[in-house]
């Protein structure tokens, strides 16, 4: 479909989600910096000084009151927004859980940076992974276009009455947050008209309605959970559905995952974030060349599309899965390979699984990276074994 965009620019990912922002409105930002975030509240500060928007700006004294100040906003019906990485998500952890819990709203993008000690700036995406299971729903994107559509999307997937999860989107720090790229803006009044009003059922500023807030709960804390994992499985269908309706505004389709050669692939690659370009080239080349080479570049991450997943997998005889992090679990792998492996474990017919561990710390994907582990991977798919399971690429020896 051809894009029927207004405006395209040349921005720097952390600006493109700024103007996302100004375009959305939100009622509340509470935000501290952090690198290489900082610059997303920077560009939106000034933003906001200008009287572009009529948010609320909350300068607070570390990310741990930011989500404080996000989770009151929240909960008095306000649309709210904020932004951190790394350490930063870190000092916010108890709070993300709070969040979640009490079941509010709010889209927060995180740019991915490497987790303390040593101290290293660069990207991966050990922060949000750690992260996984804090009840947020997780978008991957892939570059500064994908973070600013990612951003107008989570405001619907958020607020969605099936779902009121809170929505975090994930672009690669420095990689995306401060590459210029092309973006395609889409006009204000249509973004205005697809995220619509905040309709929050119930306030703490309604005395006409009074709700309790965050109570001590002890005999009904198991249900208040279950209703978070049902909430979690409703998101699936609500992605999709939000994707159909920003596709008519923007032209640009996006959905769980988006798939490659999947038609009449024998082995498959998934990969998330900015090395999926790198990885999608290597396909492509392989395909050029009648090697029947699939890819899956994954965009939700949580909640986690086991099935749909399952059925896109089902004919092809390898399939590796690149991880930006790892889990320091005893060589069980990355976190995307482990819930990929854990899907399929009732499956009758299992394509072989290797993982490939890479950039830790933002050491580069390189396109002769790429070609040693698809080597590898032709090898095993042709013999049907693979001599290790978790392979780290592009450490030093």
């Amino acid at each position: 479909m051809a894009v029927i965009n207004s405006k395209t620019v040349a921005i720097v990912g952390n600006e493109a989600v700024a103007e996302a922002m100004r375009q959305i409105n939100p009622d509340v930002v509470a935000a501290y910096p952090i690198t290489p975030q900082t610059d997303i509240v920077q560009a939106f500060s000034a933003i906001a000084a200008d009287g572009l928007v009529d948010t609320e700006l909350v300068n607070v004294e570390s990310e741990h009151s930011a989500m404080s100040a996000c989770i009151g906003a929240a909960s008095s019906g306000a649309r709210v927004m904020t932004a951190t990485c790394s350490q930063g998500l870190g000092l916010m952890w108890e709070l993300l859980y709070i969040a979640s819990g009490l079941r509010l709203p709010m889209v927060m993008p995180n740019v991915n940076r490497s987790l303390s000690a040593p101290i290293n700036i660069h990207c991966d995406h050990s922060d949000s992974m750690g992260a996984r299971d804090s009840g947020w729903i997780q978008l991957f994107s892939e570059n500064a276009q994908e973070a600013y559509d990612n951003i107008i999307q989570a405001v619907r997937i958020s607020e969605h009455p099936d779902v009121y999860l809170p929505v975090m989107v994930l672009m690669d720090g420095f990689i995306i947050s401060h590459a210029v790229d092309r973006v395609d803006l889409i006009d204000d009044e249509k973004v205005k008209n697809f995220v619509g009003e905040r309709n929050a059922p119930f306030t703490m500023l309604d005395p006409n309605n009074p709700v309790c807030v965050g109570p001590f709960v002890h005999s009904y804390y198991f249900e208040f959970k279950r209703q978070q994992e049902e909430a979690m499985a409703n998101a699936l269908p609500v992605i999709k559905n939000v994707s159909d309706e920003f596709e008519k505004i923007s032209g640009r389709t996006y959905g769980l995952f988006e798939t490659l050669g999947m038609e009449d692939a024998e082995f498959a690659v998934i990969a998330q974030g900015s090395g999926a370009g790198t990885i999608r080239h290597q396909v492509e080349c392989l395909r050029s060349n009648g090697i029947r080479a699939g890819m899956i570049k994954l965009r939700s991450f949580r909640p986690f599309p086991a099935e749909e997943l399952i059925k896109a997998l089902s004919g092809v005889k390898t399939v590796a899965v690149f991880d930006r992090s790892t889990t320091f679990a005893g060589g069980m792998g990355g976190p995307v390979f482990n819930e990929l492996r854990s899907s399929f474990y009732e499956q009758e017919a299992k394509p072989l699984m290797v993982n490939y561990v890479y950039g830790l710390g933002g050491r580069d994907l390189s396109v002769e990276l790429v070609k040693k582990a698809m080597e590898e991977i032709l090898e095993m798919n042709s013999s049907g074994k693979a001599e290790q399971k978790i392979n780290y690429l592009g450490l030093r020896e």
